[in-house]
């Protein structure tokens, strides 16, 4: 940093002023943090915290001390709570900036917090400069009138969020209904702050992840200097898109110090790399200038959802002469929902979309820590699972543009939220406004990924405010007038100030006003009509074959838990003994506030057999989640055209946690996610047995028929075939069609339902490409036979082979990290699969370690 600093003269000296380019200084990295000396309360209590220590932008001040060894990792054991007076707590941070005299000539010098957490004073060399109360908004302030050549102090104050806002929540009767009450007592149960905040939700808890109240300076800082004018923001609109043609807009708003006559250079790259440039000089006066290029590609590519196409990606570059550059990578596609009596789906380029994949949450309860490898690895997940979307939910905050560029590459689907997570919404205007500043600044900067198809206005919201008991009590408890107060600020915000935001800075992009929702067409969260979330399962506590019950329109959130690997539990736990009720497990599970690992008891006593140990206890509520969320994909597709979307909840996890996740908060896959890869295949059979008989239907997601033969077979234990039925068949372009529909009778010849089963396959030009197992009784009463597993190494190349059926096979390398290639299937006797595992552990550890588990009794 001081080098270049160093260097700014020099530069300065070089060019003439008006033709200098926009300069930019990062100011992130080393900075300082204590409490507010006008925190007297927090001083007394935290006297060495008064004093500046190292703090790092950007980042949070619990970052900062964890890094300090002022608090221990909330992350590990029972940590939690010893971190939560730092949320509670007024902060100072603190750089010092060395300014030359060539920027203070320039004509605009200022500041840009890309995220401040969240009510923050900018200060100056003493002199106040702003006041943010948006941690999702960019801040911009004019900073010459403050600055002098030389060294400068800038201090951002943070005032908590709680204590800031408690006065007004503890003086209302009735304050708004929340998501989650604290487990620490800084709030009182049923007051909470939050809805009266915009900041990420779940930083006030989930049921999934801790309470960390963060406070700090969270996204980027920056100083930047200007003359004649700069570009504000450039958006790429798609007028027209056809073979022979694209029409295109760009679309520039200029700011200006006076009025003056710039040049505007507008470059489009194709993916070959040949471009074309259209230059235009325009009068701007002082002030935002809003600017259009047309712009025209003969011969488009099209942009495809993975499994669909390539994704190709135009460079669209502006020059405002030397001043300032911008660029983006843009995606030629249309996008349409499907919205015809109820229902609801993608049509993608004029194609139906079955949307297959995941619920995406924060990546860490700290943002400022999260790379762009782990955001790749979590998107690459997703694509080696055959899903091709990924919902990002409401109550986090708005991903960095390296994701949605990720996304944009593998050709996975966004269904973008507003980042509301479930409060209920303050009916005033200002708060209104806020947000729709917001809402603008966040579509505008993202809305040229070809990824996102879809904004929705927040998650739960409105279902909640129609259909929760809570709600409805606190509609009773207000009274008619100020509930139709509350009711009609929603509207207003989901229905016209969010709507108006995507169709102005993203026409092209559908608008859809929750999750679940009817785009106010009828009731919320049914079958019948929009998008549903089905949580009768799990959380109801019903059985997992009321997935089965019904054909939903879009299934965009359903779930079921499971502990992660033993290396990941051993991470935050320790090598303890260890038991469903132990303290550290009971802390990293927070559905129930602590208590729904009894959940996890629950349905294991329901399906499975008893565990042999802890080991064997974190296999099976593996295989528990795996066939629950298998059951339920496989339906949903097969309910197609009446279902055109399933998402389970979640895809990963913001801390190492007992959760729904299917893949855990280092990344490591849970048997789930190698079962979606089968569940989501371009082509899967699907078996369902009920009452008595067994339906077959085939799935498709090609755009053209695919020949290929379908087969049911049926087995005793000892691996005698007792019946069989199949055929050739086609399938149809995008379709699921039944095929079959076998009573027990025909398919079972009177064998005991427990000790026999059927396997369901689709095979492709010969191979096999989808298979399922068929049972009539659950797994616990099934009397699966020893199925003699040996394993073969190779290097860290290993072949299982089974002597007879093994059920759910798990490669369990215990407290060692690795990830197998494959895992949690199923092998029929005399079949053997080969597996490569991904570890940084040597292959005779890898030996070492491995125990094959299956549902059987042991070998």
């Amino acid at each position: 940093m001081k080098p270049r600093l160093a260097l700014l003269p020099l530069l300065f000296a070089t060019l003439p002023a008006w033709a200098a380019p926009k300069e930019t200084i990062p100011l992130d990295g080393v900075w300082e943090v204590r409490i507010d000396p006008a925190d007297a309360e927090a001083a007394k209590a935290h006297p060495r915290e008064t004093a500046w220590f190292p703090a790092r932008v950007p980042g949070s001040v619990q970052q900062d001390l964890i890094a300090a060894r002022r608090v221990p990792d909330p992350f590990k054991g029972i940590n939690e709570a010893p971190i939560q007076w730092a949320g509670l707590t007024n902060w100072q941070f603190r750089r010092t900036i060395a300014v030359t005299p060539a920027m203070l000539a320039r004509d605009h010098v200022e500041f840009v917090f890309d995220g401040l957490d969240t009510f923050a004073t900018v200060s100056v060399n003493g002199q106040v400069l702003l006041k943010a109360d948006n941690a999702h908004r960019r801040w911009r302030v004019d900073a010459k009138a403050a600055l002098k050549p030389g060294r400068n102090e800038l201090i951002v104050t943070i005032a908590s969020p709680i204590r800031t806002l408690q006065p007004m929540v503890l003086a209302e009767a009735n304050p708004l209904p929340g998501e989650y009450d604290s487990a620490f007592g800084d709030e009182p149960k049923g007051k909470q702050t939050s809805p009266y905040i915009r900041k990420p939700k779940y930083h006030y808890s989930w049921d999934w992840g801790p309470r960390l109240v963060n406070v700090g300076v969270w996204r980027a800082v920056k100083l930047e200097g200007w003359d004649e004018a700069r570009i504000d923001a450039l958006t790429i609109e798609q007028e027209a898109l056809n073979d022979a043609e694209a029409r295109l807009v760009a679309r520039y708003r200029i700011v200006a110090g006076h009025d003056a006559t710039v040049t505007l250079d507008t470059r489009i790259t194709t993916p070959d790399g040949t471009s074309q440039a259209v230059t235009r000089t325009v009068k701007v006066a002082a002030g935002d200038n809003e600017v259009s290029v047309p712009l025209s590609v003969a011969a488009p590519q099209r942009w495809w959802p993975v499994g669909y196409g390539a994704q190709p990606l135009y460079r669209v570059a502006g020059a405002l002469g030397s001043d300032d550059r911008v660029e983006h990578r843009i995606g030629l596609r249309t996008v349409e929902l499907i919205r015809k009596d109820g229902s609801f789906g993608f049509r993608i380029n004029g194609v139906p979309i079955f949307a297959k994949g995941a619920n995406l949450i924060p990546f860490d309860n700290f943002p400022s820590r999260v790379t762009t490898a782990q955001m790749r690895d979590i998107l690459q997940s997703a694509r080696d699972a055959n899903m091709n979307m990924l919902r990002v939910w409401g109550g986090g905050y708005y991903l960095d543009d390296d994701f949605y560029a990720i996304a944009d590459e593998l050709g996975v689907m966004v269904w973008q939220d507003f980042m509301f997570g479930g409060s209920i919404t303050p009916p005033d205007a200002r708060f209104r406004d806020n947000v729709r500043i917001e809402a603008e600044e966040q579509v505008e900067r993202l809305q040229a990924h070809p990824s996102i198809v879809l904004w929705a206005g927040n998650n739960e919201v409105l279902s909640g405010w129609e259909n929760w008991s809570d709600r409805k009590a606190f509609k009773r408890r207000v009274g008619a007038d100020e509930q139709e107060r509350i009711g009609v600020g929603m509207a207003v915000l989901f229905d016209r100030v969010l709507r108006g935001a995507v169709l102005t800075r993203s026409p092209g992009t559908p608008y859809w006003p929750g999750s679940p929702s009817t785009d106010y067409e009828g009731p919320t969260d049914t079958d019948k009509d929009g998008d549903r979330h089905f949580w009768d399962v799990w959380s109801g506590s019903k059985p997992v074959e009321r997935y089965l019950d019904s054909c939903p329109r879009f299934m965009s959130e359903y779930g079921f838990q499971a502990m992660p690997d033993l290396s990941t539990i051993r991470e935050f736990a320790g090598n303890g003994p260890l038991t469903l009720d132990s303290p550290v497990l009971k802390a990293h599970q927070k559905f129930l506030a602590g208590e729904g690992n009894a959940r996890l008891q629950l349905y294991l006593d329901q399906r499975l057999r008893p565990a042999r140990d802890f080991a064997d206890l974190v296999y099976l509520t593996q295989v528990n989640q795996m066939q629950a969320i298998d059951m339920a994909a496989r339906h949903h597709r097969g309910c197609r055209p009446v279902t055109m979307g399933s998402l389970y909840w979640q895809i990963n996890d913001t801390w190492p946690a007992i959760s729904w996740a299917s893949i855990d908060y280092y990344g490591r896959w849970k048997l789930l996610h190698y079962a979606a890869r089968r569940f989501f295949a371009p082509q899967a059979v699907v078996a369902e047995h009920r009452d008595g008989s067994t339906r077959i239907a085939l799935v498709s997601d090609a755009t053209a028929p695919v020949q290929a033969r379908w087969q049911v077979r049926a087995f005793d234990m000892a691996g005698k075939p007792i019946g069989e039925r199949g055929g050739e068949v086609t399938l149809d372009p995008l379709s699921a069609k039944d095929v079959a529909n076998l009573t027990d009778a025909e398919l079972f010849a009177g064998a005991d339902p427990k000790a026999s089963y059927a396997v369901a396959e689709l095979q492709v030009d010969g191979r096999p490409v989808s298979r399922t197992i068929v049972e009539r009784a659950v797994p616990k009463d099934m009397a699966y036979p020893a199925s003699g597993l040996t394993a073969r190494w190779e290097g860290k190349r290993v072949t299982i082979t089974a002597k007879a059926l093994a059920r759910a096979v798990m490669l369990d390398f215990g407290a060692l990290p690795a990830r197998p290639s494959d895992d949690g299937f199923d092998l029929l006797p005399g079949e053997s699969v080969t597996v490569d595992v991904r570890s940084d552990a040597s292959a005779a550890a890898l030996k070492r370690a491995l125990t094959l588990r299956t549902l059987g009794p042991r070998s």
